[in-house]
């Protein structure tokens, strides 16, 4: 689909050209969301510039996503989206600057485009040049990531207060707690401080790339906002990598905590099997078919046995639970 953005009294204007109108000229901001080829020659045609395929667009090396041709710059970062699911991904985004205006082509239609799209319909002062625009998208784009990583961090700080929760000495944690939840949790989160760094790292390039352009391209004022990108997106991947390592270590706590668990689990198990074991060594005897065994010529022979196996069972019960095993 194809979008154009004209000015307008309050905003920007957004206007979706027929296959047979002419794209206008004094548009700003050309849109190409999940772009056809027809849409793609149409745009090729009407300003003279060459839209990057999808396959393109992928390509890692800094020479195949920041570049100027024939007087056009050609900018590709990746953002990543779907944020708000458990399954976030990263895509590739176009921006072309050419003659004053800007172009972008992107086949996700992510919540910073939504929100800007919003905005520069009410403050045409904001959106007065292509660059501004351009400025404006990557302001939304790193606002959104930073929206995520505060909610990331809030998420972080319960999980690590549902870890390390104080249990009172001679209880036992409860048994409903669900360590498997909280692994998968963790994994989520840590998959989407990766992708949001790898985001961060694009645009920090992309950025970079475009403070060393000439004055004819950006002006100053939106340098300066470059300038505070870049130190936002900087001061981000710093936060990202220490929320990466706090990621870490809840996670190897958290199996430290599945350890215990597993290790109370057996000393059950093993303290069970050493009390009960002797009243089974004493029933095996007396269960034996022996014709000479004096003890079952004897009255009290059967309470005797009962009362030795309880004694055996009890004992070492009491041994433990003296040695704090218990």
């Amino acid at each position: 689909m194809l979008s154009a953005f004209v000015p307008g009294q309050v905003g920007l204007n957004r206007i979706e050209p027929d296959c047979e109108a002419a794209l206008p000229k004094d548009a700003l901001w050309l849109d190409l969301h999940d772009p056809t080829p027809a849409d793609e020659k149409r745009l090729e045609a009407g300003f003279g510039i060459e839209v990057p395929t999808r396959e393109e667009m992928r390509e890692i090396e800094s020479s195949n996503r920041l570049y100027e041709d024939n007087g056009a710059l050609y900018m590709t970062a990746t953002v990543v989206t779907k944020l708000d699911s458990d399954l976030p991904e990263s895509t590739q985004i176009t921006f072309i600057l050419s003659g004053g205006r800007l172009i972008t082509v992107r086949y996700v239609d992510p919540l910073p485009f939504r929100r800007f799209v919003a905005y520069a319909e009410r403050h045409v002062a904001a959106c007065n040049s292509g660059a501004a625009i351009f400025a404006g998208i990557l302001e939304s784009i790193i606002n959104r990531i930073a929206d995520v990583l505060e909610r990331a961090g809030s998420e972080l700080d319960a999980e690590s207060a549902g870890i390390f929760a104080h249990t009172s000495p001679g209880r036992r944690r409860s048994a409903s707690r669900d360590f498997r939840g909280v692994l998968e949790r963790l994994g989520q989160n840590g998959e989407l401080l990766s992708k949001s760094r790898e985001s961060l790292v694009s645009l920090g390039r992309l950025l970079a790339f475009a403070q060393q352009q000439p004055t004819n391209y950006f002006a100053q004022d939106v340098r300066a906002r470059f300038r505070m990108l870049s130190r936002d997106a900087l001061a981000m991947s710093d936060h990202v990598s220490y929320l990466g390592n706090k990621v870490q270590f809840l996670l190897d706590a958290t199996l430290g905590m599945v350890n215990i668990e597993q290790n109370a689990i057996i000393k059950i198990f093993s303290v069970a099997a050493v009390v009960f074991l002797p009243p089974t060594l004493v029933a095996s005897i007396y269960g034996m078919n022996f014709q000479h065994m004096p003890e079952l010529e004897w009255v009290t022979g059967y309470p005797y046995a009962l009362g030795l196996m309880v004694a055996s069972a009890v004992l070492p019960y009491v041994w433990f639970k003296r040695k704090g095993w218990l």
